[in-house]
């Protein structure tokens, strides 16, 4: 099938309402979207990222009446959370609705859902009419794309549309919060950074990696985010011996930058966040068979970053 090119979101929500699935931009990076409410689209959506069955999906809505059709019950630290965070890059774990197709959930009877702020996903979300599950629109495994280009590259042939926007703003995936414990768990870090979430609602407990909730939450069971290139993980750059075929990111700058084939020195941990996924397929294009990546302080955005730094360079 040939993957229409569009900048209308009415036209790419057209193919959403058709049972059809359309890649567009949030604030996040780009997600590739079904209709919720048809299992046969949700099942598509898998097969053309080749996402494992067991990986749950996000449900991405735009009213807050639009709950109703996607989740049982909304406790009232959840509602505390839409109202402080909502549109933004937090999803909410919280009981699902009987009639919500278990391929969406991976036969939990839980969900995750989220409020994007990016006008033109809240536009073509608008306009699908339906809550819309919608991972991120690249091939499974790899790194998620921020830029409509990459979608392409990944997806082309195997999607109906591309929304196409500008590039994504914070680069990473959104926070992922479990409502359905008390006290709420952090199951992703993301662009919401967990002292906000303290902040906003009290005690926010932070499970184990091993710990067997996890499951639900995209992102935390199998191998995500990975370019070609082997990652390997760095604390001080200082110490770096420079390789020709070699790409290098990070906030501090590494001895003889020059005889690396890529080399990207970010200001903080927000330009580390935007750039790096786009940094990763820019030194796959380069042809370099190392990345070396330097881990940050666990703080804020950096609790994000290294979970995708760490998560890129399991083998």
């Amino acid at each position: 099938m040939d993957t229409v090119l569009t900048s209308s979101p009415t036209e790419a929500a057209a193919f959403v309402r058709r049972g059809q699935l359309a890649a567009f931009p949030t604030e996040t990076v780009y997600g590739l979207g079904a209709d919720a409410l048809r299992p046969e689209a949700v099942e598509a959506l898998f097969e053309a990222k080749g996402r494992p069955a067991d990986n749950p999906l996000i449900v991405h809505l735009v009213a807050r009446d639009q709950l109703a059709q996607v989740v049982a019950a909304v406790p009232p630290v959840a509602e505390a959370l839409l109202d402080r965070f909502a549109p933004g890059p937090l999803t909410l774990i919280l009981p699902k609705a009987p009639d919500l197709p278990s391929v969406v959930t991976a036969g939990l009877d839980t969900v995750g859902v989220r409020f994007p702020r990016h006008d033109l996903a809240r536009a073509f979300l608008r306009a699908c009419d339906t809550p819309v599950a919608a991972p991120s629109a690249n091939r499974s495994g790899r790194p998620s794309p921020t830029t409509w280009q990459a979608v392409q590259e990944d997806l082309d042939g195997r999607i109906a549309c591309i929304l196409r926007g500008g590039r994504t703003e914070a680069g990473v995936e959104s926070t992922v919060l479990d409502c359905t414990t008390t006290p709420p768990t952090l199951l992703r870090p993301g662009a919401v950074a967990l002292e906000q979430l303290r902040g906003a609602v009290g005690t926010v407990a932070t499970p184990s990696k091993n710990d067997p909730e996890a499951p639900k939450s995209p992102g935390t069971k199998h191998r995500h985010y990975a370019p070609a290139a082997r990652v390997k993980l760095v604390r001080e750059p200082s110490t770096l011996e420079a390789e020709p075929t070699a790409g290098y990111i990070g906030l501090a700058a590494p001895p003889e930058p020059d005889r690396l084939r890529r080399c990207h020195v970010v200001p903080d941990a927000e330009a580390y966040a935007r750039d790096l996924f786009h940094f990763f397929r820019d030194c796959d294009h380069a042809g370099c068979s190392v990345i070396y990546a330097q881990v940050v302080p666990p703080e804020g955005l950096g609790r994000a970053l290294n979970d995708r730094l760490e998560r890129a360079a399991a083998r």
